[in-house]
């Protein structure tokens, strides 16, 4: 009756929500839009060309269906079958292949045959967030360029190309023109997340999502040189109609970033600018009702795609287009990134596969797991900004930050952020056989692991976890768990089929961000491991009791630290069961693997 009367009332509300949805509720008010003509407008084709794109037939104002955009690609495809395929990457849980083009000049459709080719590869993927589709319009267009038309055959010449048109299939097909309330553009388009409800790009450190293990897999076997997500961004308003950043020096993966900061980024910028574009930096306001307080160069973990490709060492570029601009203008901006990033790794491919290098084979003693901004700027900025005021809203009851349309350059401060939390590198980590789901992830992350076939006795390091948290909501389908850890040494028997992960290999740092404990985006603080802290056995007063008279009878010292307890803790002194429980641990018929998390540290 409960389930039923649930329906009911999500039936009543619906129905409340749509009586009431007049014109205002449909119509977002968005800020004043700021005038844009560029050059790269003379890449769009005419409506009637025999290769215009479905986007370029609307005018650049709608983008096409799942169905319509393959139907495009395939025709592409068999036009040019010597330098394009397509493959599946897998499918989506309802039923959608993920398509993925190979566009390569020696016609190389395989990751051995284009490795083969000497050359650097760029992979390029769209719609992780489906509404945010820009990147899968631009992608066709510089396809058709780099193939049918040959404007930019010579693209090809430097590069391969890796292009998943849409990531979130079964988010771009919930299609509607009700979807980004903060986005110019297009006029209908896809969701954020997918049929799961799952956040793609919340997911590369847990691979939750059947697209998600697509991808990672896809990375790991083909191996690019340089990966691209494209996004559009929400949040504050600005002049930079396309912004686009990475995990800065301090992070994991310092050489690349070196590499980024001062090869990629000034070229990138410098070929917008020509094109009639304004690049910018990643823009996260430090105070979202104070745009003067600045803007933080945020440093991501391993669940969103910039932080995962930091710790694989893969260089990754998050593209953030500007929501407020106009969808024309952000898919032109979009096509002149991808063309510049393409130029820009085949001149230095040589610089960029030795950056690559470096922080693949460094071994640092201590591994970054977290950070947070710093307290005081890093730098300043001469922001391309648009003028704002804030007023107190009758609406929230907080302040309303208005934009209103007038561009205008301020000085900000721009926030770095520092490391919170690191770990030690150990000789391997351990793992049982009694955890299948977290060793089978290992492997689909490529980590390098030895599977025991006799069992062993090994001296370790484990942590005991005290004070843990669990989150009442769920966030991307899973229960956070938090804690403190206290490390106990330990001599442990790992039985067959137990796995050892070598810290002496590229992808440790990804695996001390998905085993050790404190990290964010542990398998442990994504909620993998709740029966860690679950006790299955209690005692009863009938027993413990009369133990524990006898037991503060033999040992003064023990009757010291019970006497202390009681003094100093109000709440503990009042708990008769809790008290008992102190006594209960004091013994060995106390479970002592309660809150000991499984996965050990060997030194």
């Amino acid at each position: 009756m409960r389930r039923r009367l649930s329906c009911v009332l999500v039936l009543a509300v619906g129905a409340a929500v749509g009586a009431f949805a007049g014109d205002a509720a449909r119509t977002p008010i968005l800020p004043p839009e700021l005038p844009w003509h560029g050059r790269s407008e003379a890449l769009v084709l005419s409506p009637a060309d025999r290769w215009a794109t479905p986007t370029e037939r609307s005018g650049l104002t709608r983008t096409p269906r799942y169905d319509e955009t393959i139907a495009w690609l395939r025709t592409l495809e068999a036009a040019k079958p010597s330098q394009l395929r397509l493959a599946s990457l897998g499918k989506s849980p309802e039923g959608r292949d993920l398509w993925m083009v190979i566009a390569s000049k020696e016609g190389a459709f395989t990751p051995d045959a284009l490795r083969a080719t000497g050359k650097p590869t760029v992979f390029a993927q769209a719609g992780i967030h489906a509404g945010e589709i820009d990147g899968k319009d631009a992608g066709m267009m510089l396809l058709r360029d780099m193939t049918v038309r040959g404007t930019r055959a010579d693209l090809l010449a430097g590069a391969n190309f890796l292009f998943v048109p849409i990531y979130n299939v079964d988010g771009h097909e919930r299609f509607s023109d009700h979807t980004r309330i903060n986005q110019r553009g297009p006029i209908e388009a896809g969701w954020r997340t997918t049929s799961q409800s799952v956040n793609l790009n919340r997911d590369y450190a847990k691979l939750d999502a059947a697209e998600s293990r697509a991808m990672v897999q896809a990375l790991e076997a083909w191996r690019p040189d340089l990966y691209l997500d494209i996004h559009v961004t929400d949040g504050a308003d600005y002049q930079y109609d396309i912004t686009f950043g990475w995990n800065q020096k301090y992070a994991l993966s310092p050489a690349i970033a070196s590499w980024l900061d001062g090869v990629l980024q000034p070229a990138a910028a410098r070929d917008l600018e020509a094109m009639g574009h304004i690049p910018g930096p990643l823009v996260q306001l430090v105070d979202d009702h104070d745009p003067s307080k600045g803007i933080i160069d945020w440093t991501s973990g391993p669940r969103y795609s910039n932080g995962y490709g930091d710790a694989r060492h893969l260089p990754t570029i998050l593209v953030e287009n500007h929501s407020l601009k106009p969808f024309r203008q952000r898919v032109l901006g979009t096509y002149v990134l991808l063309d510049s990033v393409l130029r820009t790794v085949a001149r230095d491919a040589a610089g960029l596969r030795r950056a690559i290098a470096a922080d693949r084979a460094a071994r640092p003693g201590q591994i970054p797991l977290e950070w947070k901004p710093a307290t005081s700027p890093s730098a300043w900025l001469d922001f391309k900004g648009v003028a704002w005021r804030s007023t107190p809203s009758p609406i929230s009851g907080g302040p309303r930050v208005e934009w209103l349309g007038r561009p205008e350059t301020v000085r900000l401060p721009r926030q770095g952020m520092k490391v919170t939390q690191t770990a030690s590198r150990p000789s391997a980590w351990w793992i049982p056989p009694a955890w299948p789901g977290v060793i089978d992830r290992l492997v689909l992350q490529g980590i390098q692991l030895e599977r025991l076939t006799a069992p062993r006795d090994v001296e370790v390091e484990m942590y005991r976890v005290e004070s843990p948290r669990v989150e009442s909501d769920p966030y991307d389908r899973l229960i956070s768990v938090m804690g403190t850890f206290v490390v106990e040494k330990r001599r442990e028997r790992f039985p067959v089929g137990s796995v050892r992960i070598s810290a002496d290999q590229p992808l440790a740092a990804l695996a001390a961000l998905l085993l050790e404990p404190a990290s964010p985006d542990s398998f442990f603080s994504w909620g993998f491991f709740p029966e860690c802290l679950q006790a299955t056995e209690g005692v009863e007063g009938y027993v413990m009791e009369p133990m524990a008279e006898r037991m503060l009878a033999e040992s003064p010292a023990l009757k010291a630290e019970f006497e202390k307890a009681l003094a100093t803790d109000a709440a503990f002194a009042e708990d008769p069961q809790a008290r008992l429980e102190w006594f209960y641990r004091r013994t060995p018929f106390h479970d002592d693997r309660l809150r000991l998390y499984p996965i050990a540290r060997e030194p």
